[in-house]
């Protein structure tokens, strides 16, 4: 009797486990309302501050002759983006990534940075399960890294090999270009720009779970990554920029909040540690997550210039 009532109480707990892990994954993979990230102190900006871009970026960018453009994966999703091209003949090219929950468009300031200032062209996708592209799975960069390279290949077709291109990434777009970086890219790709990333899947989640429901990572997130790798075709432990820069052999700039309390500011410390090429790190003091840009602007576009021009060949500085 006593093995029968312990088979039960295992077999529930299994059941409840299961249970939870369904749920977790439906709340940060599927392609559900984030309703998790509403009033999320951790993600507000400062005083003053909109995160990302600001209205009049946004004024900026619908004012400018875009065009919205697509592309099908290498899984067979129908990718959409939006090109806003150069006024001024440029061969230039920056290729903005989005964040958690996102779309390309809200990446305005940067694109208004790189256009108006530089005049370059710029490429602003909605990774899959975001905005107008198709997918009901969110790849937390490591689907989407595939997705970058084929857009470098579509700007490529479209402003010809002559050109160089940068790849430039806020929060889980930070993760994507790193992601990105060590897959076998264009040598046209010549840098990086990786603004607030998370060192791993299974560390980002792991933070989460704790912030969020004061719950450990055992069990929670092994049971949770099984059911990832089942339903999405990824584990969260695989899903690592740590482990993609090592294969990275471009230049990277690292940008990070120092308060920033989604993305813990010392994951960034181990990203530059591990990147093998030639990299710099800018830390913008009380910048919460993905606020570096608006709390210190023009630090952050001083930093960008002095990296460009470090690292892109002079015709196009």
């Amino acid at each position: 009797m006593l093995f029968y009532v312990l088979a039960a109480l295992v077999l529930i707990v299994l059941a409840l486990l299961w249970a939870g892990g369904l749920y977790f994954f439906k709340t940060a993979i599927r392609r559900t309302p984030k309703t998790f990230l509403v009033d999320n102190p951790n993600l507000m900006p400062e005083p003053d501050n909109e995160i990302i871009s600001s209205a009049s970026d946004l004024k900026w960018l619908d004012a400018q002759p875009t065009e919205e453009i697509s592309l099908h994966s290498h899984d067979g999703l129908k990718l959409y983006g939006t090109w806003l091209g150069s006024n001024k003949g440029s061969d230039q090219t920056v290729i903005l990534a989005h964040g958690y929950s996102g779309r390309g468009r809200e990446m305005a300031g940067f694109a208004r940075f790189y256009a108006e200032k530089h005049g370059y062209n710029v490429l602003m996708p909605d990774d899959r399960g975001h905005g107008q592209s198709e997918g009901d799975i969110i790849g937390f960069g490591w689907l989407d890294r595939k997705d970058y390279v084929q857009w470098t290949n579509w700007v490529l077709e479209k402003v010809g090999t002559q050109g160089e291109i940068i790849l430039h990434g806020i929060s889980m777009g930070g993760a994507t270009v790193l992601m990105t970086g060590g897959e076998v890219l264009p040598i046209q790709v010549k840098a990086i720009v990786s603004d607030c990333a998370y060192t791993s899947v299974e560390e980002e989640l792991t933070f989460q779970l704790k912030q969020l429901y004061k719950l450990p990572a055992f069990p929670f997130i092994p049971v949770t990554s099984l059911i990832s790798r089942w339903k999405a075709g990824y584990s969260f432990r695989e899903a690592s920029a740590l482990k993609q820069l090592a294969k990275v052999n471009v230049p990277v700039l690292f940008i990070h909040g120092e308060a920033d309390m989604f993305v813990p500011t010392e994951m960034v410390y181990r990203l530059y540690e591990a990147c093998p090429t030639e990299k710099e790190l800018l830390t913008v003091p009380r910048a919460g997550h993905g606020t570096a840009f608006q709390v210190d602007r023009t630090g952050y576009e001083a930093a960008l210039e002095s990296f460009m021009k470090k690292n892109l060949s002079p015709a196009f500085n």
